[in-house]
């Protein structure tokens, strides 16, 4: 489990990981240079130079439907389950030439098909993960209409993408205390006694 950097953790680890595994070379093919970041939905929808990336963009987050009240085997029964969520990131090469942009994708399709794992080792440390954190990487269906209706909202001309799902990223809830906390005050209400009278 982790705290509520967990999100941005996910793909800035992706990122990181594609970025220190990338090679020079493939199959004595030189690789162009290629720089892998996540990017946000402003960045997303300004000006992009074609310089050769690849970018990690989280388009949505679900609550993941079979893990809602799954508790790890350590939390006892009064405390609330954590956040469990699915992240859902588009892939997308960009690039000024067509082997430049098939070549990194197709590196980075098959990197992340060997390596579909991020364990705690692998995930930037400032989201608190659990020493037993394991992260895993999935390609995902995305309809060709709800792929173009999500770059019909950005500025760029459409670029070939990839959908990916990141699951299953827990994050802890807020820490419970012993005692409920106060959530309504009672007041009694009666007639005063005069100044001086006694009852």
């Amino acid at each position: 489990m982790a705290n509520v950097l967990a999100i941005h953790s996910v793909g800035h680890s992706i990122a990181t990981f594609l970025r220190n595994t990338y090679p020079t070379t493939v199959a004595g093919l030189s690789m162009p240079d290629c720089d892998f970041a996540q990017m946000s939905s402003g960045e997303m929808a300004g000006t992009i130079d074609d310089v050769t990336r690849i970018t990690l963009y989280l388009y949505r987050v679900t609550v993941n439907e079979h893990n809602r009240q799954l508790r790890p085997g350590l939390m006892s029964p009064e405390q609330q389950a954590p956040l469990g969520l699915d992240l859902h990131f588009m892939l997308t090469a960009w690039a000024g030439n067509a082997q430049d942009e098939q070549l990194t994708l197709a590196w980075t399709m098959r990197q992340l098909y060997q390596f579909p794992i991020l364990d705690a080792s692998s995930l930037s440390p400032e989201a608190g993960w659990g020493s037993d954190e394991v992260i895993q990487i999935i390609p995902s269906e995305l309809p060709t209409e709800e792929m173009m209706r999500i770059w019909d909202a950005l500025d760029p001309s459409y670029r070939l993408s990839v959908p990916y799902i990141a699951r299953l990223v827990r994050i802890d809830p807020d820490k419970i205390f012993d005692a409920n906390p106060v959530v309504a005050a009672r007041f009694g209400y009666g007639t005063a006694s005069p100044a001086g009278a006694t009852t």
